[in-house]
């Protein structure tokens, strides 16, 4: 270890022991290296009421509490009428600073029945039930990022993330709290959520800024390959994800739209064990496309929004989208009201909500309210109400093993979430 003169000094006079100094020297180090880590996260519970008798099928959207697999998660929790706990996220990071060769990292981890849907389970595991590629990542723990943050001097700085970080894609995030609404969608469920690989981004100017990344594959396995030996996915072992994204925000010299903000990306590459289509494969190219937009207006408080989501798979004939209508209204310092409708378009061998009774046309409706009344806590209440438009009834039946009796879901909760 490598001393400053004033400790080599102290030590010659037997003032202080080499021992004690290497032990300072360790501690002020440890000390400055964790002086910029933040901890925080939140503890995410709800209370869910589906209204009607049997919900052995209910809307099949991402961390909903379906009793039946979605698009190849695995069984999600069953929220349906009780008390739940949701997620418990603990996030450890140090974000990149100013400088110009900025260093970071960050870590997000998730504890409870909806890190199940993640499905990020390391490629191989097999450590509490969970398995490769195709397995149930059933264990309630998984990492939702795990990447290390740098920066390179070059322009105005290309900001990097290296390792496991969410998806490019999409108006909703996959945490809860930033949403808002206490549901997702249907665009949010048919999404990437989860890349291992490298992504760049640069800010062109206050304007415009851009993304773009390689990754694995387009699957949330941990260094889950395209060329998997243990499932025979015979893919060239070069092949790989690649993603891009463009973001516009409007100016400060734009009047009402200042800040207003337009998005469009584009994930493309090897399914991996991510989808579960009705056509049988999860050997398949998949493309997702996202367009979607966030304006203010001059009415005060009010901010809306749109998004649309396409989802190809390129060996198997139908078709996957969804395109969603946002609004939001600040009505008081504590209190907002929340408002999405979303159309879905779901058919053939590509399937993405597959199964016995699925629906190929949905249309939902969701209204949220939020008032904020104790310090850190988010409390919504939420009704959402779910269409099956094609005639089918989607929904409803008594479990296990009931067909569906009914063309309309109704959901009624309350989510109450504590940020630290």
């Amino acid at each position: 270890m490598k001393f400053n003169k004033w400790t080599l000094g102290l030590a010659a006079v037997g003032v202080v022991s080499l021992a004690s100094a290497a032990q300072a020297e360790t501690a002020n180090t440890l000390l400055t290296g964790l002086s910029s880590t933040t901890i925080s996260g939140y503890v995410d519970t709800s209370v869910q009421w589906n209204i009607g008798t049997g919900n052995a099928n209910n809307p099949a959207y991402k961390f909903g509490g379906n009793y039946n697999s979605v698009g190849g998660f695995p069984i999600d929790s069953q929220k349906a009428d009780g008390f739940n706990l949701n997620v418990v996220q603990l996030s450890i990071g140090k974000p990149l600073d100013e400088s110009e060769w900025a260093s970071g990292y960050r870590l997000d981890l998730w504890m409870g029945p909806d890190a199940n849907v993640l499905q990020t389970s390391s490629q191989g595991n097999l450590g509490g039930g969970l398995g490769g590629p195709g397995s149930l990542g059933i264990g309630d723990f998984a990492i939702r990022q795990a990447y290390i943050a740098l920066r390179t001097p070059i322009g105005n700085g290309i900001d990097w993330k290296i390792g496991v970080f969410d998806s490019i894609i999409g108006y909703e995030s996959v945490a809860s709290p930033n949403n808002p609404n206490y549901t997702r969608s249907f665009g949010h469920s048919i999404e990437p959520q989860t890349h291992t690989g490298i992504l760049g981004s640069y800010r062109i100017n206050d304007t415009v800024s851009i993304s773009a990344g390689i990754a694995n594959t387009t699957g949330p396995t941990i260094n889950g390959k395209a060329n998997d030996p243990n499932n025979n996915l015979r893919q060239a072992e070069s092949f790989k994800t690649y993603m891009a994204s463009l973001a516009v925000t409007a100016p400060d010299n734009w009047g009402f739209l200042a800040g207003s903000t337009m998005y469009a990306g584009f994930v493309n590459g090897f399914s991996g064990s991510y989808f579960a289509f009705t056509g049988g494969t999860t050997t398949s190219r998949v493309t997702s496309y996202y367009v979607g937009a966030t304006l203010a207006t001059p009415v005060t408080g009010l901010r809306v929004g749109a998004s649309a989501d396409l989802l190809a798979v390129h060996n198997l004939a139908g078709e996957t989208w969804a395109v969603a209508g946002y609004a939001s209204y600040q009505v008081t310092e504590k209190m907002s009201i929340h408002g999405r409708a979303e159309y879905l378009r779901d058919r053939g061998n590509q399937q993405f909500f597959g199964g016995s009774g699925a629906s190929t046309r949905v249309f939902a409706l969701t209204t949220t309210l939020q008032y904020d009344l104790w310090q850190n806590v988010l409390t919504r209440l939420e009704f959402r109400w779910d269409h099956s438009a094609d005639g089918t009834q989607a929904y409803g039946g008594k479990f296990p093993f009931s067909s569906p009796n009914r063309s309309n879901a109704y959901l009624l909760a309350a989510n109450i979430i504590y940020k630290f």
